[in-house]
């Protein structure tokens, strides 16, 4: 008969795996999967450390602009992943997917030390009606979807073909914002 503890670690290591939601659960993905591009604003997060001291998982909220077909569009998202989701510098962008149409994005955040490592990370998302996000002299700003569009086919940003640079740096500031973004709560 096996030892109590060794019973109990192999029951633990069998089901807990069930246990945990599938967004925190780490594996090989292939890039070719996730065909839409988010770009994120904002990122406020709260890290939940687990009884080792490292990260158990952590929650957060923020904002950004999915390019879907060639269309931006902007969103407000939450998530709990078991890693950081951090801002997009420049123009880099998270490769995505749909997991439900409208409502769950899944984005792959790359592993820090760790070449072509990512983990999978599921966004709730609300999308804006008409709306992307922006900054304009260092303020987040929303501004008509239609206007961002004609800014990316100015500048031949297309990061769902692998034109992830505008083609001109100078002209890289999408037109004059509309509205200052509200804050987030």
């Amino acid at each position: 008969m096996r030892p109590p503890r060794l019973m109990a670690f192999g029951v633990v290591a069998v089901f807990l795996p069930l246990l945990l939601p599938s967004n925190l659960l780490a594996s090989k993905r292939n890039p070719a999967d996730f065909p839409l591009r988010v770009h994120v604003y904002e990122c406020n997060q709260i890290i939940q450390m687990g009884p080792s001291g490292g990260i158990n998982f952590v929650d957060g909220t923020g904002r950004a602009n999915l390019i879907e077909n060639g269309e931006p569009k902007g969103f407000d998202f939450s998530f709990r992943c078991l890693d950081h989701v951090n801002y997009s510098s420049g123009y880099e962008t998270y490769l995505a997917r749909w997991k439900k149409p409208n409502a769950v994005l899944e984005i792959l955040v790359p592993v820090m030390g760790k070449p072509n490592a990512t983990n999978a990370c599921e966004l709730k998302v609300a999308l804006k009606d008409g709306l992307v996000y922006h900054t304009h002299n260092g303020r987040l700003l929303e501004q008509p979807a239609a206007i961002y569009k004609k800014w990316m086919e100015k500048v031949q940003f297309d990061p769902e073909h692998g034109k992830n640079e505008p083609i001109s740096p100078a002209t890289a500031t999408p037109a004059a914002p509309v509205s200052a973004a509200p804050k987030a709560p």
